[in-house]
């Protein structure tokens, strides 16, 4: 699918609309996953080519990381198809994904005796913003990753 060409402003709270975005319909088959990735990959690369948006390689890998978390979760978790948009503005990629099962999930605390169900978490410490949104049928996440080749400080415990 070729992603859509949008104007550039800003939407009122700081942040610009999307310079481009694109969405896929994914099957739920063994390999839905692996296109996900490489659809996002194909996506930053149009970005760059036809927008001249730079997006760092921190950038690229932690996008296909939240793509790869978000629909492997949606997968497990709900019935039915997966539906994934992309977004990019200048500062930053969305990566939204929906799903048919209404349940919010949460990130759960801290656990390294805990293997795996560790997804969310990790989406939740390395997006700019994580929201969780229940839909009239299912519902839908959206990460945010900033496009800055500098992680942002994680927040500090107080002394």
């Amino acid at each position: 699918m070729r992603a859509t060409p949008e104007a550039s402003h800003d939407d009122g709270d700081g942040r610009p609309e999307p310079v481009m975005r694109t969405g896929y319909a994914l099957d739920g088959d063994g390999s839905c996953i692996a296109k996900a990735r490489h659809h996002a990959v194909v996506f930053l690369d149009q970005a760059n080519v036809d927008h001249r948006l730079t997006v760092p390689a921190r950038a690229r890998d932690l996008t296909q990381l939240v793509v790869s978390e978000l629909v492997t979760n949606a997968l497990k978790y709900a019935p039915g198809p997966v539906l994934m948009e992309l977004r990019i503005s200048t500062q930053a990629v969305d990566v939204v994904v929906w799903d048919s099962d209404p349940t919010v999930p949460a990130a759960r605390s801290a656990n390294p005796d805990r293997v795996g169900q560790h997804g969310l978490e990790i989406v939740k410490a390395i997006a700019e913003a994580l929201v969780v949104e229940q839909q009239p049928v299912g519902k839908r996440i959206t990460a945010r990753i900033p496009l800055s080749d500098t992680p942002t400080a994680a927040p500090q415990p107080p002394a």
